[in-house]
């Protein structure tokens, strides 16, 4: 086995601490959207007993583990806590981490006023006297730390999107990207991010000879393409649905649904549909493609609307 792929197989382990009121569990919450397993407030003297024995089988994968610990843990003590760490990093089967989460005193004092909640090392002193203390307290796994974020200027949003860029894979940041298409006179998708109107477009339905097919078939596609307009409107949409979906992905969306619409959804939606999962794929995304009303019936009462 090479070197790469020994590093490869080993088991990720971040181990998640900070001042309280920084953000533990806000990161925690995004890792295990991630797919990690997560634990918090986890008692740190039973570390090894968690990560288990070294020695397990070559090429055996077990999840990311990320762990959430912080200064009200019974018996808490930073420097013992180090000493286990660097065991573990000794182990060739783990690749260990540790994410220490700083935020500046008055930032944290206004977020206690805001959820008026007594800061646990401050009995019935001042939240400012707790931060402090507890601040003196973590020094020691704040300089031991291979990662520090400072949260203060961050909301909680902003904090989660920091989070996904340094910890997500290629896989974990994967949008699932539906594009559909349906009819208006059989009622809206019930949930759709992005939805997009075709009837303005020349409707193939009037044509006898193209009222029984559907946007599936080349002559379908070749009457909707030949409107003036349908050139500049698809160039429109897609240039703004390549914009957003990347957008969408570093705010931790994970599922766009893409509708388009025409009157019955057996025509213009459906070829519009089929023509922007393409772009899609070319992108480097994997749709997945719906055609809700491709089976309805082409109804003249239905369409006459759009005569």
């Amino acid at each position: 086995m090479t070197a790469e792929a020994a590093s490869d197989s080993r088991q990720r382990v971040l181990l998640v601490t900070g001042l309280l009121g920084a953000g533990k569990t806000t990161v925690l919450k995004v890792l295990e959207d991630l797919g990690w397993e997560t634990i918090d407030n986890f008692p740190m003297r039973l570390l090894g007993q968690l990560v288990g024995p070294s020695g397990r089988k070559s090429g055996e994968a077990r999840p990311a583990l990320a762990i959430g610990f912080d200064s009200r843990t019974r018996g808490f003590d930073p420097n013992r806590i180090i000493e286990q760490v660097k065991t573990l990093s000794d182990r060739t089967d783990l690749e260990v981490t540790t994410l220490f989460l700083d935020c500046s005193g008055q930032e944290l004092e206004r977020r206690y006023n805001e959820t008026r909640r007594r800061h646990p090392l401050a009995s019935d002193l001042p939240a400012s006297a707790g931060i402090a203390a507890e601040r003196e307290l973590l020094e020691p796994l704040r300089r031991w730390a291979d990662i520090v974020i400072v949260t203060t200027p961050f909301t909680s949003n902003q904090l989660q999107q920091v989070v996904r860029e340094r910890f997500a894979t290629l896989t974990d940041q994967q949008l699932t990207v539906t594009v559909s298409s349906f009819g208006f006179s059989r009622g809206m998708p019930p949930v759709a991010d992005l939805v997009f109107d075709m009837r303005f477009l020349d409707n193939p339905h009037w044509d006898p000879a193209l009222r029984p097919l559907t946007g599936r078939d080349a002559a379908v596609g070749d009457y909707v393409s030949r409107d003036p307009a349908f050139a500049e409107a698809f160039a429109r949409i897609r240039d703004l649905i390549l914009l957003l979906l990347p957008r969408y992905q570093a705010q931790g969306k994970a599922y766009v649904h893409v509708a388009f619409g025409c009157t019955g959804g057996r025509h213009r939606s459906v070829f519009v549909a089929e023509q922007m999962a393409q772009v899609l794929r070319d992108a480097g995304f994997s749709p997945t493609l719906l055609h809700r009303n491709l089976g309805s019936r082409a109804a003249d009462l239905v369409e006459g609307g759009a005569a």
